[in-house]
């Protein structure tokens, strides 16, 4: 079974602001960063339930390359991504952030 897929509008912001930043340091790293991106977004639709719960409802995917991981959520047939957060945040911000 497929799942859609939604971002909430702060991810595209989280994600153009990381494409901005790796874009500073390399062309080729900031659409490296895109590409794997939407590649990870991509396999969650395949198989959300494959990631462990790590607060409350949230699941998370890492991204491969790079430090960023996904969170989402699963209601019905859609993947919900609410946050595309750097791996050296504060965790406690992170789950601060998932609970508005």
């Amino acid at each position: 079974m497929r799942y859609s897929l939604q971002f909430l509008p702060e991810v595209e912001d989280d994600v153009m602001a990381a494409y901005v930043w790796y874009n500073a340091k390399a062309d080729a790293i900031a659409e490296d960063f895109l590409r794997v991106f939407y590649a990870s977004a991509y396999e969650i639709t395949q198989y959300p339930l494959l990631y462990l719960k790590v607060h409350k409802n949230f699941r998370r995917r890492l991204i491969r390359q790079f430090p960023y991981a996904l969170y989402f959520t699963i209601n019905n047939n859609t993947v919900i991504v609410f946050g595309l957060f750097h791996c050296a945040r504060n965790p406690m911000f992170i789950q601060s952030t998932l609970q508005r």
